[in-house]
């Protein structure tokens, strides 16, 4: 079955090619990733291929495959490290705001270290299991542990922290750079631990999610936003929706059994959702508008940051 384009997903690589010589590493990492293969197939056809017993060779041939695709990717993965630690031996990658121009170092090596990641990238998502993709995340300096649930979204591949049981929606996008204009922005993301990230969400370059916090679906932080923890955020830009207890202790065996969806959905809106548009006291109301205020206030001078 067919995937449109905007719902392909796994570790994000930039295609911006600032020069056309970088080529040379992504085509040099292809050609040394297939030399491993060719020799495993080799070693096997003198091992096992008899032309007039041929079942041995062809019973354990898929097996031969899945090791050869392993074996492509931790090469592929291996040089591309190895050229990573030399090029970030002449230029050190780091944060901040840049041109976006070839004559920027900061940007043209940028676009170096994406040329290189991208093959290994690319194999290890392909592979249909996904540690091979937390393997290539480690690689390239991604903080994330084998409990993170990041392989249904675009994640980017340098200055990004994952904390613990991170899951991230289908389609969503985990970014620590982004072009505006003429400009790159790099910053650090940080993401806690327990975050739920909703599906076509967009966490910006610098964006800090504290733990237990949700990212609804198609919302969008702003560069460098705090969210607090353990809230719901909604919106675009995300606005601190209502406080998120789905982590609670013993919520389970509060909620007790409910047999499907739409019931537990009711069940739990009931027992915790308070909502602003229903049996407000006038008291309430002006709370709730201060608050808002407040919050658009708060969020007003992080962008003017």
């Amino acid at each position: 079955m067919s995937v449109p384009t905007s719902m392909r997903v796994g570790p994000f690589t930039p295609t911006v090619l600032v020069k056309k010589r970088y080529l040379i590493f992504y085509i040099f990492l292809i050609w040394v990733s297939i030399i491993p293969i060719l020799l495993e197939f080799w070693f096997y056809w003198r091992l096992l291929y008899d032309p007039i017993r041929p079942v041995h060779f062809y019973i354990f041939l898929p097996l031969l495959f899945f090791a050869m695709y392993v074996t492509m990717v931790f090469t592929s993965i291996l040089f591309a490290k190895i050229l990573l630690v030399i090029v970030n031996a002449f230029h050190k990658p780091k944060e901040g705001v840049f041109l976006r121009d070839s004559s920027d170092k900061d940007y043209r090596y940028w676009s170096l270290r994406n040329t290189i990641k991208r093959w290994p990238v690319w194999l290890a998502h392909k592979f249909p299991f996904p540690f091979l993709d937390n393997v290539c995340f480690k690689a390239f300096g991604v903080k994330t542990t084998f409990t993170n649930s990041l392989f249904e979204g675009w994640v980017d591949c340098e200055f990004i922290e994952f904390g613990k049981n991170v899951v991230v929606g289908q389609g969503s996008i985990i970014q620590s750079t982004v072009i505006v204009g003429n400009l790159i922005i790099i910053k650090k993301t940080i993401i806690e631990d327990d975050v739920r990230i909703g599906a076509h969400a967009v966490v910006m370059p610098g964006t800090h999610i504290g733990k237990r916090s949700v990212l609804a679906a198609n919302s969008v932080t702003i560069v460098g936003q705090e969210l607090e923890d353990g809230y719901i955020y909604v919106g675009i830009p995300a606005k601190k929706y209502k406080e998120n207890r789905f982590f609670e202790d013993g919520l389970e065996e509060v909620l007790g059994h409910v047999k499907d969806v739409e019931g537990l959905r009711q069940k739990y809106e009931e027992m915790y959702i308070k909502r602003y548009d229903q049996h407000q006291s006038i008291k309430e109301k002006i709370e709730h508008r201060k608050e808002k205020k407040e919050q658009e206030k708060r969020l007003m001078e992080q962008q003017e940051l």
